[in-house]
Parts: C-alpha cells; sequence; structure tokens
C-alpha cells in the first residue's frame, strides 16, 4: 500500500448508511448519517456523514484516492428486481413500479450517483455486502486465525456468510441461507408483530424474552411457544436453517411480516400503544431462544469441522449480546470479537478493509479498539452553543472528581466528551450516566429521561480490572454487546443494572479504550468503593444519540437530566432559570 493512501468507506443502498476514512490503513474518520438528520436507521445518502469524514481528516474529496462500497450494485439490482417481481409478490404499489422502471434502465447505477453527488473522479470499488460484514470483525479483532460468521437481514442475496480466517486471508466456506431464510428478518418479523419497528427495535424484543416462558402452551392449544418456534425455523444440514414460509409473509407481502396461521397461532398484533401480555412476552422468549439454538449449533458444527478458538461476530444479529453471552457461556471458544457496529452502519469499515488488502496482499489482522472518530467539538464551539441557549454553566478544571461526587449522591449526568461513537451503543462519550443504586434509578431513568418501556435494561460498564468479580465473564468486552450473569453477592451492590435473568451487558473500560471515561469511573470508584456505573446513551426513545452540543443541550433540557457535563463546563438544572 502506498504511504498515506486515502481511502473512503460508504454503507448505501440499505439502511443505517454511514461513512469513514482510512489513510495509510488506519481509520481517521467514522461517522453514520443518522446523527446528522435525526432519523435512526436512515437510508438517505450518507452526504452529512462523507462531509464530517472529509473535514475530519482535513481533507478534500479530490485527495481521496479510491471510494469502496459495502454493496455490489449489480447483484443489489438482482436482488431488489427479483423480490419485487416474485410470482407470490402482492400489494406492488407505484413506488416498486418506479423502482423496476430504474433498475431495467442505465440510469440506476451506483458509481455514476456517486461520482456526481461527490464530484469524484477517482477509483470506486464496490464489495458483496456480507464479506465487507466479515471483513469488518476480523481485522480489528487482532485474531490471526478465527472462525469469522455474519448474520443479518438480507445483503444483496445472502442471509448470512461463514468463513475461515488465517494470516489475514479470509475464506468463505457456506454461502447458504438466502433470502427469505434469514434469522434477521425472522427477528424482525416477529418485532413487527409484537408491535414494535422491525429493523429498528429488536433489541426491545429481546429485552422482553426473559420475561416469558416458551414452555407455555399457545393460547387454546396443545404445543408449547417453544414447540412452535421449533416448526418455525430449523436446521438443515450443518450450517443451513429454513424458515417454513407458512408462517411468515414478509417474502410476499408487502409491511405485512407474518402470516395469517401465525396470528391465528399467536393472537392478534400487539398495537404499538397496546397492552403486553404474557404471550407476547413467551413469544419474544421463543423467539430469542430459538435463535440462540440456532445459531449455537451453528457454531458447535464449525468448531468441530474447524478447530478454531477465536470467533468473529459481526452483522446485525450480532448486536444481540444475549445470544453473544450465550456464546461466551456455552465455551465453544476461547475468546470472540463483536464488531461495535455490527449492523450495516459498519460495513463502511470492512470496505475499506477489503481494499486495503486489495492493495497490500499482507494485510494482517491488528487489535483496534478505539471506535470514537465521529463528530469532535472545541471548547470554544460548546461554550457559543452554551451562550446561545443562555445556559448558565460553570468551567470545572476537575471535572472527573466533580462529577463523581453527583453521581454519588445519585443525581442524572449527561456525559458528552471527545468524539462520537460509531454503532449503537454509548462507550463513555455520548452517555448518560447514573450510579448503579438504588434498584428504583432504573425506573427513574426509562420513565423520565429516556421515556420508554419499563421492563427495559440498562448497562454497567466498569473498570476491567473488577469485571470477573462482579460478573462471569473472563475476557473484555469493551464495546457492550456481550450479556453475562451478575455474581450473587454483587447483585444488591448494583441492583440499578441488573436484568430480570440476572444478566448484564456490560462494558469493560480500560485506560487503552476511553481515558476520560476511565478517569471518572476511577473516580466514583473512590468516591462510594463501587467500581461500576449505569451507561446509556445520551439519547431519547426514537431519536439518534446526540451527536453535537445542540443535541446534547436540547436532550438536557427537556429531560430530567441533573446535570450536563460537555467538554471542559457543567451545567446544572438547578442553576437555569424558567
Amino acid at each position: 500500500m502506498s504511504e498515506n493512501l486515502k481511502i473512503l468507506g460508504i454503507n448505501y443502498g440499505g439502511h443505517d448508511t454511514s461513512a469513514c476514512i482510512m489513510i495509510n490503513g488506519k481509520f481517521v474518520a467514522l461517522c453514520e448519517e443518522e446523527r446528522y438528520i435525526g432519523k435512526k436507521h436512515t437510508r438517505n445518502f450518507p452526504e452529512n456523514a462523507i462531509a464530517d469524514c472529509l473535514k475530519k481528516a482535513s481533507i478534500s474529496i479530490d485527495q481521496v484516492d479510491e471510494i469502496t462500497l459495502s454493496y455490489n450494485p449489480e447483484m443489489l439490482k438482482i436482488e431488489n428486481f427479483d423480490q419485487i417481481i416474485s410470482p407470490n409478490r402482492k400489494n406492488l404499489k407505484i413506488g416498486d413500479l418506479k423502482k423496476l422502471v430504474q433498475l431495467r434502465s442505465q440510469s440506476f447505477d451506483f458509481e455514476n450517483f456517486i461520482r456526481q453527488k461527490l464530484n469524484f473522479k477517482g477509483k470506486i470499488t464496490p464489495h458483496l455486502h456480507h464479506l465487507c460484514h466479515l471483513a469488518s470483525c476480523y481485522y480489528p479483532s487482532g485474531f490471526n486465525d478465527a472462525l469469522v460468521v455474519s448474520h443479518d437481514g438480507i445483503g444483496e442475496i445472502d442471509c448470512s456468510l461463514m468463513a475461515t480466517a488465517k494470516d489475514g486471508k479470509i475464506s468463505v466456506f457456506h454461502h447458504g441461507n438466502q433470502w427469505p431464510n434469514s434469522l434477521g428478518l425472522l427477528y424482525a418479523a416477529v418485532t413487527h408483530y409484537l408491535g414494535w419497528k422491525y429493523n429498528s427495535d429488536e433489541g426491545i424484543v429481546m429485552g422482553l424474552a426473559p420475561y416469558g416462558d416458551d414452555t407455555q402452551l399457545i393460547p387454546g392449544g396443545k404445543k408449547t411457544f417453544k414447540e412452535i418456534f421449533k416448526d418455525i425455523v430449523y436446521p438443515v444440514g450443518d450450517f443451513d436453517y429454513e424458515i417454513d414460509r407458512s408462517w411468515i409473509a414478509f417474502h410476499d407481502v408487502r409491511d405485512k411480516w407474518i402470516s395469517e396461521k401465525f396470528v391465528q397461532t399467536f393472537g392478534p398484533k400487539r398495537n404499538p400503544e397496546g397492552k403486553i401480555d404474557e404471550h407476547h412476552k413467551h413469544v419474544a422468549c421463543a423467539l430469542q431462544n430459538r435463535l440462540e439454538e440456532i445459531i449455537i449449533q451453528q457454531l458447535k458444527k464449525c468448531k468441530e469441522k474447524f478447530g478454531l478458538k477465536k470467533l468473529c461476530l459481526s452483522g446485525g444479529v450480532a448486536l444481540n449480546c444475549s445470544l453473544n453471552g450465550k456464546i461466551v457461556e456455552n465455551g465453544i471458544f476461547d475468546e470472540i470479537f463483536v464488531q461495535p457496529a455490527s449492523g450495516d452502519n459498519g460495513t463502511a469499515i470492512g470496505a475499506c478493509y477489503l481494499s486495503a488488502k486489495n492493495l497490500k496482499k499482507d494485510l494482517k489482522p491488528s487489535k483496534w479498539d478505539s471506535y470514537y472518530l465521529g463528530s469532535s467539538f472545541t471548547n470554544d464551539e460548546i461554550e457559543q452553543q452554551l451562550k446561545n441557549f443562555k445556559i448558565k454553566y460553570i468551567k470545572d478544571k476537575n471535572l472527573a472528581k466533580n462529577i463523581a461526587k453527583q453521581l454519588a449522591n445519585q443525581r442524572i449526568i449527561g456525559w458528552f466528551q471527545g468524539g462520537a461513537e460509531f454503532g449503537p451503543r454509548a462507550l463513555g462519550n455520548r452517555s448518560i450516566l447514573t450510579a448503579p443504586f438504588p434498584k428504583e434509578m432504573k425506573d427513574i431513568l426509562n420513565s423520565k429521561v429516556k421515556f420508554r418501556e419499563s421492563f427495559r435494561p440498562f448497562a454497567p460498564a466498569i473498570l476491567s480490572e473488577f469485571a470477573s468479580s462482579y460478573f462471569d465473564i473472563q475476557q473484555e468486552t469493551p464495546h457492550m454487546l456481550i450479556a453475562a450473569n451478575v455474581k450473587s453477592d454483587k447483585i444488591s451492590e448494583i441492583p440499578a443494572i441488573v436484568h430480570v435473568d440476572n444478566t448484564a451487558r456490560l462494558q469493560t473500560v480500560s485506560s487503552s479504550d476511553n481515558l476520560n471515561f476511565r478517569k471518572l469511573i476511577e473516580a466514583f470508584h473512590k468516591e462510594t468503593g463501587c467500581p461500576v456505573l449505569l451507561n446509556t446513551s445520551f439519547n431519547v426513545k426514537g431519536q439518534p444519540i446526540v451527536n453535537s452540543p445542540l443535541d446534547a443541550i436540547k436532550c438536557f433540557l427537556s429531560t430530567e437530566i441533573d446535570v450536563l457535563a460537555i467538554g471542559d463546563f457543567v451545567a446544572d438544572k438547578r442553576d437555569q432559570s424558567a
């Protein structure tokens, strides 16, 4: 690879559009479009993310050597065309007809679209979507030899991809599980049935699952929820699975997702604002357990065949921290790495790695945990926004120490520091923080700050050296993507982060991960004797994580956050006049 080669990675063609820049093999910017336009999981072209990436890298588009895409446009044409004209497809809309015209014409040309949009004259390289997922989790894992697996809704055609990787080379051994046989889409379909947004709220269903019992009989039936879900999705051979299409509708009816048979078996679809009944909980439980059974069986077969001791995971399904926790608990692998932006946003990273690999054949994995490469702001920029809103504030030279005291007094802190995290988890730069006690803190946050369902859990951020003393886990998990059991003797110490099944989705924090956040937890530990903070994303339900000082101030003023720690400045709600 030539010195200072600049690659711009773009995820566009599906949801969670994003961009990143790699210079000489290292990432300097990672940005998600949703943060700029306020629309979660947006499909918009990531022009704002690209502009911010270029700004952070201090380069112009003319200085970019290559643009790399995380979809293959030709394969994407085929996938869209085949889905729209499926002989079983019902409810064809005008938008579908317009799309067919585009697909059949030369105007549906990703490369020309991007050239015109960005005024770019250089090289453009597309890569297969799921291969981008694999690259995005293998190369930053630091594992030389590993099993590499991706599961999501759908890429171009594939819904999953499995490979072995060694010495920097990814070798795909399984291309099965094509649309509509998708674990991601099945999970989305049941999410829709349960009254939440598909391709968005699957994490809510995961959080609901432990409240259910899939050994209960279905309403008025003789089979259990567990038995029915074994009929809905089942393994075929070592690595394949199939979904019985009589239970689903997403393959042939727009926006319906599940079939009449599903509704007749489990009851009517829940309205978004409706009551959550016991059978809703049992459905969520059965879905989650079946997902875990299918994937763990796959992974065990892989381990038997290849003997690899390390696992790399990506794809939207890899955001399911309960699944990841069960993989760790099963002891199939010595260590696993889950890409922190495992959804489609992270495929821009994988596209950069694949283009870099094409240019540098000896590219090897290198451990990389710093995903704080999004939007960042100077103290001058922050202070100007505080003044614009007439916020009363102080400049605090002992920020960590003083905020730790506020946390010890059980106050709720909006914490806005440094560059924004890339991915759906707030890892200590765009976070809402509290003490992990008392137990009622969870209810206060859900109702008065996050404005979301009361059953949803919160995550602990813990000093890494204490992790194994508080949780049943033997590896670091800096990206909050593995759930682990809380040690029984610690539950009473940190009750606000313990889920109903006594698990928590923990974030381990070391000096190499996020030094400023680490200093705050250390100060809280010194103040209280507890090395854990409750950490949740700085946003309210339905909104992206705050990106700018303007976003943070608006969230601070519209919720019951007590204190805003933003850059070097601190604003206390009690000091603000009505």
